[in-house]
């Protein structure tokens, strides 16, 4: 009977343990995991294994969950290269089309960051060197004779989406809106100057 709370304790290691396995939200995973390392960590120490407890308390709890929580905020960004100066709506893209992009990442816990470049051979390279895993940007009108017309992507969207990663690509194409032009382009192509879509 006196050993009931000691029990107790050692049930809440399978039952976080499962818990962390179960868990889609990157951040309440690492503090499930900080949870059982700090369980782990008592069991050892009431069971008379205090070396153990602290090395689990050090390694297994404290430095796993830093390291995790370092390792989940730097890959759930998703990168999105513009050109500065080409939105009336202030220095940088605004408006239905971001929100949207941020909504369908922000399902997937992620964030969107918007990163500047100057002109489009900033850009170009930024893609071609991996910098940037999408880019944003206005659809250029097609020369056709001695007039230039509108395209037919220009009459349903202002600005399009280009990105190098297949798996953003179908997220995007599978969750924005059907005005919202996606495009994926090989990381070897350039988005600016290439018209290929796929």
């Amino acid at each position: 009977m006196t050993d009931f709370y000691i029990y107790a304790i050692v049930a809440l290691l399978p039952l976080s343990a499962c818990m962390l396995v179960v868990q889609t939200n990157p951040f309440h995973a690492l503090i499930i995991r900080g949870i059982l390392g700090a369980v782990a960590a008592l069991v050892y120490a009431l069971w008379g294994a205090p070396d153990v407890a602290l090395t689990e308390a050090l390694m297994g709890t404290l430095l796993a969950v830093i390291l995790s929580a370092v390792a989940v905020r730097s890959s759930m960004v998703m990168r999105l290269g513009f050109i500065e100066g080409e939105y009336p709506e202030g220095d940088r893209p605004a408006g239905k089309p971001i929100e949207d992009l941020r909504a369908v990442f922000a399902k997937r816990y992620m964030r969107l960051e918007l990163v500047p470049y100057p002109d489009e051979s900033a850009l170009d390279q930024a893609f071609k060197d991996k910098e940037i895993h999408a880019i944003y940007m206005k659809p250029k009108p097609v020369a056709h004779g001695d007039r230039t017309f509108t395209t037919t992507l220009e009459k349903v969207t202002v600005y399009q989406t280009a990105t190098r990663l297949k798996h953003l690509y179908e997220i995007m194409k599978e969750e924005l809106p059907s005005e919202t032009q996606v495009t994926y382009f090989n990381p070897l192509m350039s988005p600016l100057s290439s018209s290929e879509q796929h």
